[in-house]
């Protein structure tokens, strides 16, 4: 806890700016290692004291009452209880302060940057990998490699037109990345909405503060689909496998801003080397699809022979230069978690410069040295599936049960190539509103990084995902995380509060 809560008028009653608190191997958001509130939180820190608890606990349900009248709600797969859910919000903002932003922001270019090279390279002159920089059987040989992409140029050489970085610090303060989100990245709307949410039910507080946008993401998203193409005013849908998938509120959410249409399978055919959008006026040419499927779901002639969710002859249309598709197919490969540990790498390599934002050090379960150190060391350590996602298919060592240790000691000496292996990390913290009062609970963040051949853009702040439970280090939305709006300020512009 950061606070006490006065039983007797049920209001806010914060710590002294000094007081001692005890030594944590967590580095905390909202205060430095003396206790004292940090510089861009202070103006937020007064207001919630002006707050009676209830008053705090009323602008939380309003937030999920906002969350209920849109429909914002995700999916959780083999969920007893109901599959549909709305996200968990908490009312107190994440504060990141400019010159620490602009560290992210440049690291997430640099890094985005660095893979879109990697995937030009393996797809065409595979450089890297006869450099013997990394593994060629590790790529080649991966089940998201497309031979389909095999010297075919795309447009400024862009793969991953749009991005997410998921990005923690560990207990000094340090940014380090997670993983890297390049197929089809999500969460996007939940960062728009949360602000919405705070300007609305905050604005004597967000007036104080100087908080750089990120409204005009659906914009920026519109330009860059547009720079992705050589046609003028080309036709952009959004491709969508239904209302069935946890992320269809922001297919429909983003069709709608970038005022295009939200299509599927159903709504789109290809003749001649080119797709159609069929509508009440005839059909009409597309020229760039914004897909949110997977891969194998893109064309049943190419891919899954049983998707219901794709379009017969989309890659001979993409092939044909007849469509644009983002993401490209066989981005996958750059993502997958057992590629991560050479990010830094393919950094040097294409860029010739230092990683400006640092790995977590990894262990690949397919390297017999790494493996044996991961299954003595089991205990201590985080174990993913490579391909893994949502926080499914994951072991945290130090909260899991010995039946679970051994059920993933047997999955990884069966099959260590699945699975990479990282230290338990001690993951930042910020407050929450719980039922008991404020408690500080861990969070993580993902910018968003929109590339096209003219610019890298990224949007400031991003979405931060906070685990609600205590103790809990995992944040995703399916295993019961919320989010947090992510305020990117800076303390030299916040207004004095009248």
């Amino acid at each position: 806890m950061f606070s006490t809560i006065d039983n007797m008028t049920d209001t806010f009653t914060p710590m002294s700016d000094t007081q001692h608190v005890s030594i944590s191997p967590f580095f905390n958001e909202m205060r430095d290692r003396h206790g004292a509130i940090r510089e861009e939180f202070i103006q937020a820190h007064q207001w919630l004291s002006s707050k009676s608890l209830a008053e705090i606990e009323q602008l939380n349900h309003q937030a999920k009452q906002h969350f209920i009248y849109e429909g914002i709600t995700f999916t959780v797969y083999n969920d007893i209880a109901g599959t549909e859910r709305t996200i968990p919000f908490d009312i107190v903002p994440r504060m990141i302060e400019k010159k620490q932003w602009d560290v992210v922001s440049a690291g997430c270019k640099q890094r985005v940057k660095a893979l879109n090279a990697f995937l030009h390279d393996i797809y065409h002159g595979q450089c890297i990998l006869k450099d013997h920089i990394m593994p060629a059987e590790q790529v080649l040989q991966h089940e998201a490699y497309q031979p389909w992409m095999l010297d075919f140029d795309v447009k400024g050489n862009i793969y991953s037109h749009i991005s997410g970085v998921d990005i923690v610090r560990d207990g000094t303060g340090d940014f380090f990345v997670l993983e890297d989100n390049l197929r089809t990245p999500s969460g996007v709307s939940y960062m728009l909405e949360s602000r919405k949410i705070s300007q609305n039910l905050m604005p004597d507080l967000c007036e104080q503060y100087n908080i750089l946008e990120v409204g005009h993401y659906p914009q920026l998203l519109k330009q860059t689909l547009i720079e992705s193409t050589d046609v003028d005013n080309p036709t952009i849908v959004v491709l969508t496998p239904g209302h069935y998938n946890s992320a269809y509120f922001e297919h429909a959410f983003l069709a709608r801003e970038m005022d295009v249409p939200l299509v599927s399978a159903q709504d789109l055919f290809v003749e001649h080397g080119k797709v159609y959008l069929k509508s009440i006026q005839g059909r009409k040419q597309v020229d760039v699809i914004y897909r949110r499927l997977d891969d194998d779901f893109l064309d049943p002639l190419a891919f899954r022979p049983d998707s219901a969710l794709g379009v017969s002859g989309l890659m001979s249309a993409y092939r044909n230069r007849g469509v644009v598709i983002a993401n490209a197919p066989g981005t996958g490969v750059a993502d997958d978690k057992s590629i991560y540990p050479y990010v830094d790498d393919m950094i040097r390599y294409y860029l010739n410069e230092q990683p400006i934002l640092k790995n977590v050090p990894t262990y690949q379960c397919r390297k017999a040295e790494d493996l044996d150190y991961v299954l003595n060391n089991i205990e201590k350590l985080v174990v993913k599936e490579a391909q893994g996602s949502g926080g499914y298919g994951m072991l945290i060592g130090p909260q899991a049960t010995q039946e679970q240790i051994e059920d993933f000691r047997q999955k990884l000496q069966f099959r260590p190539h699945l699975y990479i292996a990282q230290p338990t990390l001690a993951l930042s913290v910020t407050p929450i509103l719980t039922q008991q009062g404020f408690a500080d609970r861990h969070i993580d963040l993902r910018p968003f990084v929109l590339s096209s051949q003219h610019e890298i853009r990224v949007i400031p702040g991003g979405l931060t995902r906070v685990a609600m439970q205590q103790g809990s280090l995992v944040v995703n939305s399916s295993q019961g995380g919320g989010i947090k709006d992510t305020w990117v300020v800076d303390s030299h512009a916040i207004k004095s509060r009248v």
